[in-house]
């Protein structure tokens, strides 16, 4: 890995409170190997193989050879064993102990969960079944779901929202397929813990983002980046109230393995830095100002077929964070500084 921002994240990472004696001479699973949190955990064990003589062994559960090749370039080692397969049609087998699992596979698209919510819903069940199955046929140490803060639905709390306060969710909305297909992933977390004793943890992300984002990364944050960087105004195609919740690339993994390690069995976890909460116009109007230094501005744009783009509906919500924090967690980056970062990385530095 050359030196550059990813290498000082994870240089720092090998330093922080993370029960790395627990996770050493291992065997990870990884699904959703080539997303952003599935590469960016293998890139760091791999890392830390060199770094901290973590001896790990990665299984990484992929769909195209090509893609992955591209995106573990460089980094690729004998530890590292690629598992060809779609979840939602193949079996998961591997030869051999797996100790820890991480289910990242998931459809992150919004077109596609409007154009294909049937397949939307299935991917997210038949995977995380299949991942269950094999944690009880290997007695895994643990497994975690990595699910997503739109569990929450529209939330009825005031203030922040802790882990147990779920909301609604339109199930007449065809969009609601993501976040109702997330919830019951859960309930076969929470199931499985209870029935077959498997170790399974639920890891609410915040909206994540910051050095390691793929190229072809679409969401706002980039979009807001690209901006910047190109020094061209940030269009928004809704009214950006929604109050985002956020968590730098860096401290998202710090969390998850910490979780691998202490996260109780059958519980969600929300990882979002509690101080990088804001709506999506406040940040857009953020990164004109203070990351492209007032050269642009932010403008609303919002087309009449909205609708079919699949945009998540409004939502003011701040996730509380002090569950992950009480196992030793801390995030470490803010917003600003994870644009920073996030540039740099985008710009090759």
């Amino acid at each position: 890995m050359e030196d550059n921002v990813l290498k000082e994240d994870f240089k720092s990472l090998a330093k922080r409170n993370i029960p790395f004696e627990e996770l050493k001479d291992s065997t990870f699973l990884v699904t959703g190997a080539t997303g952003l949190i599935g590469s960016l955990l293998i890139k760091f064990l791999l890392f830390a193989n060199e770094e901290i003589n973590l001896n790990a062994k990665i299984y990484a559960v992929i769909r195209s050879v090509e893609k992955a090749d591209k995106i573990f370039e460089g980094v690729k080692t004998d530890a590292l064993h690629y598992l060809t397969a779609d979840l939602e049609k193949d079996e998961i087998k591997i030869d051999g102990a797996c100790d820890y699992m991480v289910h990242a596979a998931a459809v992150t698209a919004s077109k596609v969960m409007v154009t294909d919510p049937v397949g939307t819903i299935f991917t997210a069940i038949d995977g995380t079944k299949k991942i269950l199955d094999l944690a009880v046929e290997k007695k895994s140490k643990s497994v975690i779901y990595i699910s997503s803060m739109e569990v929450y639905g529209q939330p009825k709390t005031e203030g922040k929202t802790k882990e147990e306060d779920l909301g609604d969710v339109d199930i007449s909305s065809v969009r609601s397929c993501y976040p109702e297909g997330k919830r019951m992933c859960e309930c076969l977390c929470t199931a499985y813990a209870a029935q077959h004793g498997v170790n399974a943890i639920s890891a609410r992300l915040a909206q994540t983002f910051g050095a390691g984002i793929l190229p072809t990364e679409s969401r706002v944050f980039a979009q807001f980046a690209r901006s910047a960087m190109n020094k061209t105004d940030i269009v928004l195609h809704t009214t950006g109230e929604s109050e985002g919740n956020y968590v730098y690339t860096a401290d998202a993994l710090a969390a998850l393995l910490i979780l691998l390690v202490k996260g109780e069995a059958g519980t969600a976890y929300n990882i979002a830095n509690e101080e990088s909460h804001i709506t999506i116009r406040g940040m857009a109007e953020m990164v004109a100002k203070e990351i492209a230094g007032g050269s642009i501005k932010t403008v609303i744009d919002i087309p009449k077929d909205s609708a079919s783009l699949g945009y998540a509906p409004p939502v003011k919500m701040w996730l509380d964070a002090s569950r992950m924090c009480a196992l030793g967690w801390e995030p470490e980056v803010n917003l600003s500084d994870s644009y920073r970062r996030m540039i740099r990385w985008m710009k090759g530095e």
